[in-house]
């Protein structure tokens, strides 16, 4: 344990450093003074853009600690991401703008679960290959929306529809810096900032958590102690369903107002690379935080240079998070993966 944190934190380390030194081969030539890059605004910034990442990985995390591995997380961001916008542009004169959003925000957390539940149920009761049913889930998704979405409104990209205000904490959000950074914020921002600790503490100290871990290490000691595994995993699975329905609301419904159906959608990739983050953070959601908000950050600094006038085509900033993803796949092989995640578990309790 100590020497997966250690290689944890060393990975992270020279991603930063690795950051930093492209950072300033690109800065240089334009005499760019690095206060004008990393602002208040620019930490800011990519906070949000760390939400659906960090959610989506740690949902992820904790699915494939019990033995299910997820890949069709990327399907139930754009299942959660598509549905928020419907349901806030449906009720939002009935209900007002206000209680619109949250509707929003809970109908993509139903969906996510149920499409996550419909996951489980296939990869545990009839034994599918868990990456091929993964795949599957993603491309039903990646399908269904746009074509909903043009049964809908007609277009393949929604209408914009109502969003979160950002929220000060009283008191809090009067403190320089760290008050604008944390405490004035989107409401899912605030629900990642709650959720990764919460996760690390359930994951680390209770004792569903050490049945989740058992169910991905041990399944066998856990059945024999009297707990379903089966039960367990179809409970992980929705825990990646529900933090994956967060996640993608938050990137409709915290900037956006808007669904993307065009390409891979606005989700964009970012399923597969909430996966890459908790494989950085060796199943940690701590790391796995802190992997995104790389990520996130990587992809926000492309917006900030843009902004202050780097004459350099948009589309080579906007590779720079997807060429950290290629960085970090090679230190994956440290990462310990549970010993029998992927593998079907038979037991008695069907």
């Amino acid at each position: 344990m100590i020497e997966n944190t250690r290689l944890t934190r060393r990975r992270i380390g020279l991603l930063v450093i690795a950051a930093v030194v492209v950072l300033g081969v690109v800065a240089s030539p334009y005499r760019t003074d690095i206060r004008d890059l990393f602002t208040v605004g620019f930490f800011n910034t990519a906070l949000t853009l760390a939400v659906p990442i960090t959610l989506a990985g740690v949902g992820g995390l904790y699915s494939e600690k019990s033995g299910v591995i997820n890949i069709g997380i990327e399907g139930l961001l754009i299942a959660a991401a598509f549905t928020s916008v419907l349901v806030t542009g449906t009720t939002v004169s009935t209900v007002g703008a206000d209680n619109a959003v949250w509707l929003g925000l809970l109908a993509a957390v139903v969906v996510s679960t149920l499409g996550a539940l419909l996951f489980g149920v296939i990869c545990i009761r009839y034994k599918a290959d868990q990456i091929i049913a993964g795949l599957a889930i993603w491309f039903v998704f990646l399908g269904l929306a746009p074509f909903f979405s043009r049964v809908y409104w007609g277009q393949i990209n929604s209408p914009t529809v109502a969003t979160f205000d950002q929220i000060a904490i009283p008191v809090l959000s009067e403190i320089p810096w760290l008050g604008t950074l944390l405490f004035t914020n989107y409401p899912t921002t605030y629900l990642m900032l709650i959720i990764v600790p919460v996760a690390w503490y359930v994951l680390k100290f209770t004792s569903f958590g050490m049945w989740v871990r058992a169910s991905g290490e041990h399944p066998e000691a856990l059945d024999t102690a009297g707990i379903s595994v089966n039960r367990v995993r179809y409970a992980s699975i929705m825990i990646s369903g529900a933090l994956s329905g967060i996640g993608g609301a938050a990137m409709t419904l915290s900037t956006v107002g808007q669904f993307i159906g065009q390409g891979q959608t606005i989700v964009n990739g970012r399923g597969f690379i909430g996966i890459v983050a908790y494989l950085m953070g060796n199943y940690n959601p701590i790391g796995t935080f802190g992997a995104a908000a790389l990520f996130a950050g990587l992809d926000a600094l492309q917006v900030r240079l843009q902004q202050i006038g780097f004459d350099i085509a948009p589309e080579l900033f906007g590779a720079i998070p997807y060429m950290a993803v290629i960085v970090v796949l090679v230190f994956f092989g440290y990462t310990r993966i549970p010993d029998r995640a992927g593998e079907n578990y038979e037991s008695g309790d069907d």
